[in-house]
């Protein structure tokens, strides 16, 4: 155990603990006067007994320290074996409640000290003071030649099986609270361990139903971004187009704002797709329409070219059907390139969507003329793009080109299964 382990709590004591010690110590206090006064009353001792005011101190001596046995479990059952040991030397007629405070001390060192070599050192020293003292006593009473002592005749004596009863006695009586006290401490671990796994969980849960959170908004603006910069870009350049030739062909400007309105619609189709989804629980059928797929690349590149960016379509290889999720990200993709394209490349820029489907994965390139940003600052439609790749096992490459223009590729599996 490390000093920062030590110096750990695994127990805290309450309040409600720290009362109940003053109850215990007060209680064992009256016993130990009661079995005192009783004891001298038998003659336990004889007249070798000291007077009762020894009685009433070596009680005091006894119980007074539990009262705070879980605050200095160690000084508290030092202080006691040593009150113990005295009050035995000394004949002090009480032979019971001297032995309840020694074992509640003693289990308390083992329960509740967090530095576990100190309680270990503490408690050994105990049990060999105890075995000492049990050792010069049995010598003592063996050098008696009074009378009233055991017979020590033959090879398993009265006296030896006396003295042989008494440490089996102490042995057990000690190495049964050693063992409790250790067992005490190992479910405080326990239970603090648990507790602390508990807060962890706890933290866990809080932070991932944040990045949940985080995450659903993310891919709310994602899917904004792409349906209203598309359209509105539309729109801008139709409404652009009808302003120019407003006053010398008002057909045309018709033509131009007929466009702006079909726009409109289209953009409001959307969001209200993108609504249902949103409000659609997990039980429930998806929306009808509400998913695109690479089917629908023809529509999105006659769409930019009706709205002044001349565009064509390649398919190389065998078309084959992908995930919903794949379908959608890569239409979203080719839909926001063409965009950035259309207000970026500048005019008389053109635009080349090809889509290569190999053996395991899935290419699609959009390139376009026109301007070349040399340091292109990253917007929300290139984060987008990059995001919605990666959310598919796949990457996005977005950069310009060294003859003029821009490129947008993505590279992604073609396998139906798509990780988180």
């Amino acid at each position: 155990m490390s000093a920062l382990d030590a110096a750990r709590p695994v127990r805290e004591a309450t309040r409600a603990s720290l009362r109940n010690d003053l109850w215990l110590a007060a209680a064992l206090f009256v016993a130990a006067v009661l079995s005192t006064a009783l004891n001298s009353v038998a003659g336990i001792f004889g007249d070798d007994a000291p007077g009762p005011e020894w009685g009433l101190v070596y009680a005091l001596a006894l119980t007074a320290p539990l009262a705070v046995r879980r605050r200095h479990p160690g000084a508290v059952a030092v202080t006691v074996a040593v009150a113990y040991f005295v009050g035995m030397t000394a004949r002090v007629p009480e032979v019971y409640v001297g032995n309840i405070a020694l074992f509640v001390s003693f289990y308390t060192v083992g329960a509740w000290l967090t530095d576990r070599r100190r309680a270990t050192i503490i408690r050994a020293g105990i049990i060999v003071g105890m075995f000492v003292w049990l050792t010069v006593n049995t010598f003592r009473v063996a050098i008696d030649p009074s009378d009233e002592a055991l017979s020590q005749a033959g090879l398993f004596s009265p006296f030896a099986a006396y003295m042989l009863l008494q440490f089996l006695v102490n042995a057990a009586f000690f190495g049964g609270a050693y063992y409790m006290g250790d067992r005490a401490f190992a479910a405080a671990e326990q239970h603090a361990a648990l507790q602390e796994r508990t807060r962890d969980l706890e933290r866990e849960r809080e932070v991932t139903a944040a990045q949940a959170v985080a995450l659903d908004r993310v891919h709310i603006a994602r899917e904004l971004h792409d349906v209203v910069a598309h359209h509105v870009s539309a729109m801008g350049v139709q409404a652009g187009a009808a302003r120019a030739v407003l006053d010398r062909d008002p057909a045309a400007a018709r033509t131009a704002l007929e466009g702006v309105e079909q726009s409109a619609r289209s953009a409001l189709g959307e969001l209200r797709g993108l609504l249902e989804t949103l409000r659609t629980t997990v039980d429930t059928e998806p929306v009808d329409g509400s998913t695109l797929t690479l089917a629908a690349l023809d529509d999105l590149v006659a769409h930019a070219r009706d709205h002044g960016l001349p565009a064509t379509l390649t398919i190389v290889g065998e078309p084959r059907p992908l995930s919903a999720v794949t379908e959608v990200a890569l239409y979203r993709i080719a839909q926001e390139a063409l965009t950035n394209a259309r207000r970026h490349a500048g005019p008389g820029a053109t635009a080349d969507v090809r889509v290569r489907y190999g053996a395991e994965k899935v290419e699609l390139e959009i390139t376009n003329t026109g301007r070349a940003t040399l340091t292109p600052r990253p917007g929300l439609g290139i984060v987008g793009m990059r995001e919605r790749a990666a959310a598919i096992g796949g990457d996005l490459t977005a950069a310009p080109r060294e003859r003029g223009g821009f490129l947008v590729r993505a590279e992604v599996p073609a396998t139906t299964a798509v990780p988180a």
